[in-house]
């Protein structure tokens, strides 16, 4: 299992994978499709120093997804937040497509890592739950940026995602979570590819869904299946903290965040739960809960 969050130590590599893959996706590459309507999904951007002269920022990119769960707050996961340099900067884009905004923006600002940042995003505050890292039983991989709503608004329209009732997939249990449609969104890479160098993971940038389906129920965890033969899709690196949606009762509703999953992102998403009490308990004070 591994944590898919494009990190800091790997940014380089990755950004060479992005760089090659044309065109860019998100999500697994079989059973997925763009999704320009899910508005609320955005890119968790960040600006750091990778020279050793923390002055100015030298480095720009795209590295997990989240989403919108008020005018102000966007949910992503806890290890999108910790373990960067101390100037990092963080900057929410819901842009449909955000690498081509950086390429764009790279070609715009050479040499000025903030600027491109600011072309996408809008910078906010972010704040990771104090018990992360936690037990493999609960983690506390959960963090919200908060963000000015004003900027948010003018640059683009959309309608906050819907949490989860207190131990709503608790009250479903297997049978009712099995029976419900279930879509994973992001702008993550897509599954390995095998090539003379080895594995690669190509593409991402580009906010795309995928159906999936339940697979288990735990304290803290919501498993996914991704398996192709079963129509599915699925999440890869660059996909930690975005939404997983199921329609219950007729209603979309956010149920858990991006996490981890097998290696090659070709088996199972295991997805954070937002029906918790201690996921509650984190997110009470940035917005108001069902």
């Amino acid at each position: 299992m591994t944590a898919l969050r494009i990190t800091a130590l790997t940014a380089a590599a990755c950004a060479t994978v992005l760089a090659v893959a044309v065109p860019s996706s998100a999500i697994n590459s079989y059973n997925a499709t763009p999704a320009p309507e899910r508005t609320e999904v955005g890119a968790l951007v960040a600006t750091w120093d990778d020279d050793g002269d923390p002055s100015t920022p030298d480095r720009v990119d795209w590295v997990c997804s989240g989403t919108m769960i008020d005018a102000d707050t966007f949910l992503t996961a806890a290890h999108c937040t910790t373990d960067w340099p101390d100037d990092v900067r963080f900057y929410v884009s819901l842009d449909q497509d955000v690498q081509s905004g950086l390429d764009a923006a790279a070609q715009k600002y050479p040499g000025d890592p903030a600027a491109r940042a600011r072309a996408v995003g809008v910078e906010g505050t972010a704040h990771t739950h104090p018990g992360y890292p936690g037990p493999s039983a609960d983690p506390h991989d959960i963090a919200v940026i908060q963000l000015p709503a004003a900027q948010v608004s003018a640059r683009w329209k959309f309608t906050p995602a819907t949490l989860p009732a207190a131990n709503q997939l608790d009250a479903l249990g297997p049978k009712g979570l099995d029976s419900a449609d279930w879509l994973v969104a992001g702008y993550g890479t897509e599954e390995a590819v095998n090539g003379p160098g080895g594995q690669t993971h190509p593409g991402g940038g580009v906010r795309m869904k995928a159906p999936v389906s339940f697979d288990a129920l735990n304290k803290a965890w919501v498993r996914l299946a991704m398996t192709a033969p079963q129509g599915n899709g699925g999440a890869c690196y660059g996909d930690s903290g975005g939404p997983n949606f199921a329609v219950l009762g007729g209603k979309r509703v956010l149920t858990s965040t991006t996490i981890t999953g097998d290696t090659p992102c070709y088996a199972t998403n295991v997805t954070y739960r937002l029906d918790t009490p201690g996921a509650r308990a984190f997110l009470a004070p940035f917005v108001q809960l069902p």
